[in-house]
């Protein structure tokens, strides 16, 4: 049985979209970093359903906690319930374009970070501040370039 590289084009984007959200940056341009997880899980959950849901969140949210050294499954408690609010309307969101899409890819962002913001005040009291939601914007402005990267690899390699 030959293995096909079409077999790993979910798993290498997800890995990709890990080992960015780990990258050094500067520290003015760490504030922003976009949710690159949440981007290419989203993607993927809309595109192949039946393929990426909430187990692959979790999953992926496990890994992030290990890589960025969090309480773990603060990354999965918040990819989880993110993916499943996508999931639950994927039918929905397929119909919209683009454009519309990143505003709802925004709001999940949100919901997100807030999650992420409620688990980590929970636990270690931190306060909140307005700069926990600038990744929302950044992510926004992301979605429409990463949608059609992933469709263009979804497309070629025939992912089904």
């Amino acid at each position: 049985m030959l293995i096909k590289p079409r077999h790993f084009v979910i798993a290498a984007t997800i890995l990709i979209s890990l080992v960015l959200q780990i990258m050094p940056m500067p520290l003015e341009a760490d504030l922003y970093r976009p949710d690159w997880a949440l981007v290419v899980l989203a993607y993927w959950s809309m595109a192949l359903p039946h393929r990426v849901n909430v187990g692959v969140a979790f999953l992926t949210g496990l890994v992030m906690d290990v890589l960025l050294g969090t309480a773990l499954g603060i990354h999965c408690l918040a990819l989880s319930v993110s993916v499943y609010v996508l999931a639950a309307n994927y039918q929905r969101l397929r119909n919209y374009s683009v454009w519309q899409q990143a505003i709802i890819i925004g709001l999940l962002s949100s919901l997100y970070h807030l999650v992420l913001f409620w688990i980590q005040h929970l636990l270690t009291d931190i306060p909140f501040q307005f700069s926990f939601l600038w990744p929302v914007f950044s992510t926004m402005v992301l979605w429409p370039w990463v949608f059609w990267l992933l469709r263009k690899f979804r497309r070629q390699f025939s992912v089904t």
